[in-house]
């Protein structure tokens, strides 16, 4: 009953706001995605990656993350209240997915700083489009946490796959790192609480990076194919970042346990 009277004193705009958020924030992952594209499950793909193939993605991604962390946010005009230019980041990312698709998976050590960078930006974008003071470390933080969204690292136990509780698993990482660059006063590379906020984020976001890394393998993927499976990757995240900076700022709004709790109580809607 105290749910439901809680529910009612948010606007029913935010209400619906909150349930496509959440039909976006708990549908199926990059895999799934992936297959119904191309038509193959990626599982089969994932099979036939090379050994200890996926510690060097892991290795990879981490760098990536640590790369793009510094760069990704410079170059956005923190005051505009423009849409977010998704169609050029996705022209951008799939430029550099048209390289990977054309090299394989010898051009991912290149290619993947690049499209993290660029992904990162336009999960930055995202966010100033929904009221996040992007110049804010916290709000560089959130943006990190997307890239957890959406993937499983090897320590979940089955019940850490949902938004809240993805959140919740990273949520003391992410105060240690704010509080850390508050105190030193910058944000430093080698940052042992940044590095450890970037490793958790990393166990999630690069098992997605090994399924990408799969499906490029597939026969005859080709620069086409490449450009085609780093669209449907940054879609991902642009998808992730939307919902996630959606329920920021109903949040923001409303208080994080009205909204965590009407969130909880809401079913999907269909054909959102």
């Amino acid at each position: 009953m105290s749910q439901a009277i809680q529910a009612i004193t948010m606007h029913d705009e935010d209400i619906i706001a909150l349930q496509q958020a959440k039909q976006i924030l708990e549908n199926p992952g990059l895999a799934a995605k992936i297959t119904n594209a191309i038509g193959s499950p990626i599982e089969k793909a994932l099979d036939n990656l090379p050994e200890n193939w996926n510690k060097r993605i892991g290795d990879m991604t981490q760098l990536a993350l640590g790369k793009a962390i510094n760069v990704a946010t410079s170059s956005i005009d923190h005051q505009s209240t423009d849409k977010p230019s998704n169609k050029w980041h996705k022209l951008a990312v799939a430029t550099t997915g048209g390289v990977g698709g054309t090299f394989g998976l010898t051009a991912l050590a290149v290619e993947l700083p690049i499209s993290t960078t660029i992904m990162l930006r336009s999960i930055a974008d995202i966010a100033r489009s929904e009221g996040e003071d992007i110049t804010s470390l916290e709000t560089k933080m959130a943006c990190m946490e997307v890239f957890a969204l959406g993937g499983h690292s090897e320590e979940d136990d089955g019940t850490e796959s949902g938004y809240f509780a993805v959140r919740a698993a990273l949520a003391q990482t992410v105060k240690h790192s704010v509080d850390y660059v508050i105190t030193k006063g910058l944000i430093e590379d080698g940052a042992p609480i940044l590095i450890q906020l970037i490793i958790k984020v990393a166990n999630r976001f690069s098992v997605q990076v090994s399924q990408k890394a799969a499906a490029q393998l597939l026969p005859a993927i080709g620069a086409a194919g490449g450009a085609a499976i780093n669209l449907l990757f940054i879609d991902h995240f642009q998808d992730m970042a939307r919902g996630h900076f959606v329920v920021r700022r109903l949040e923001r709004k409303y208080g994080a346990t009205l909204v965590e709790s009407t969130y909880r109580g809401l079913q999907p809607p269909v054909g959102v």
